[in-house]
């Protein structure tokens, strides 16, 4: 049975036709009836499972959104990017490869979920619990939370891991040339 449909309402972009999705049946925190975001496809966005795109987000080419993962708000997901598990990507993010995304856990206070992604200004997009910010907002917010305990050291640990992931080595090594070790 399938979850969703495409509508008739549409949006062109890119040179692409993209559809507006619906709620066939009531799943996750998805009801029957609920409109979503926009694919181009519905290869775009997988049948099973709890995935969603909703809002004003877009997902198309090769892209796909699958197991318990969210796509929303103005985010972009496109070219080859798999967005999987329980990953969310929101905000302004645009992710168009695998390269573009870490998400990370159970680590942390919560024991739960971190997701850390490109955004559109080629920074770092950290969507943490109810925390949303850049990746440099997100230390400060750790340090003043957890200050220096076990908690700290994983969040700024995986922090490191998505500068590394995202934007690249060379990259990560100009950021962490002045930092202390960790531990």
């Amino acid at each position: 049975m399938k979850k969703y449909e495409l509508t008739a309402e549409f949006i062109e972009k890119l040179g692409k036709k993209l559809f507006r999705i619906k709620a066939l049946i009531s799943f996750g925190s998805v009801e029957a009836g609920e409109l979503g975001g926009y694919v181009e496809k519905e290869d775009n966005l997988a049948q099973d499972g709890d995935a969603w795109v909703c809002g004003n987000a877009w997902v198309y080419d090769n892209a796909r959104v699958y197991g318990n993962a969210r796509v929303y708000g103005n985010a972009r997901v496109y070219g080859n990017a798999r967005v999987c598990g329980n990953a969310w990507v929101c905000g302004n993010a645009w992710v168009c490869g695998n390269a573009d995304y870490l998400l990370i856990g159970r680590i942390g206070s919560r024991f739960s979920f971190t997701t850390f992604f490109k955004n559109k200004d080629k920074g770092i997009t950290v969507s943490c619990g109810c925390f949303l910010g850049t990746i440099a907002e997100f230390r400060a917010k750790v340090t003043d939370t957890h200050g220096n305990n076990k908690h700290a050291k994983m969040y700024n640990l995986a922090a490191d891991m998505a500068e590394l992931q995202i934007l690249g080595e060379e990259h990560f090594d100009k950021l962490n040339t002045n930092k202390s070790e960790p531990f």
